[in-house]
């Protein structure tokens, strides 16, 4: 699993294939590393940083938990405590209508027994990539926040 490279804070923003085809960025986080107590405020935290953001414009909360648990044929993962998805768009370009299928974007927040596990897919724009990295690092407990321009 190739990773993204190691900050000087040592957490690893490794990237993987999802079904060997989504490229996914994971973020996995003890509690006692995180700024944060919770789901909720990990997505606070989240729009925060969309709405701070000059080009990325947020869209709603999704708790795909809440969801998926009231669904009579759901199932989520037994060590999986909350899950929401925070749904956005960096408005940067518009190429062509093709470019509607990879957007809008997601953030997945999960809440493990272990702790936090931070998800995104890969965008087809490094300056959205850069973004969204420098928000789930800006998550650990002793990293100061970094702004990004997206």
């Amino acid at each position: 699993m190739p990773d993204t490279g190691r900050s000087e804070w040592g957490e690893v923003l490794k990237e993987t294939l999802l079904q060997e085809t989504f490229p996914v960025y994971c973020l996995e986080l003890d509690r006692d590393e995180v700024r944060f107590d919770s789901v909720d405020e990990i997505a606070d935290y989240f729009k925060q940083c969309i709405e701070e953001s000059r080009c990325a414009r947020f869209i709603a909360e999704f708790d795909h938990y809440a969801h998926t648990r009231s669904l009579p044929e759901g199932r989520i993962d037994k060590d999986m405590r909350s899950a929401k998805n925070v749904v956005f768009c960096f408005g940067i370009v518009l190429p062509d209508p093709h470019a509607l299928a990879a957007r809008p974007r997601s953030i997945g927040v999960a809440e493990t027994t272990e702790g936090f596990l931070i998800t995104f897919l890969e965008a087809p724009m490094p300056v959205a990539n850069s973004a969204m990295e420098a928000w789930a690092r800006g998550l650990l407990r002793n990293r100061p926040v970094q702004g990004v321009a997206a």
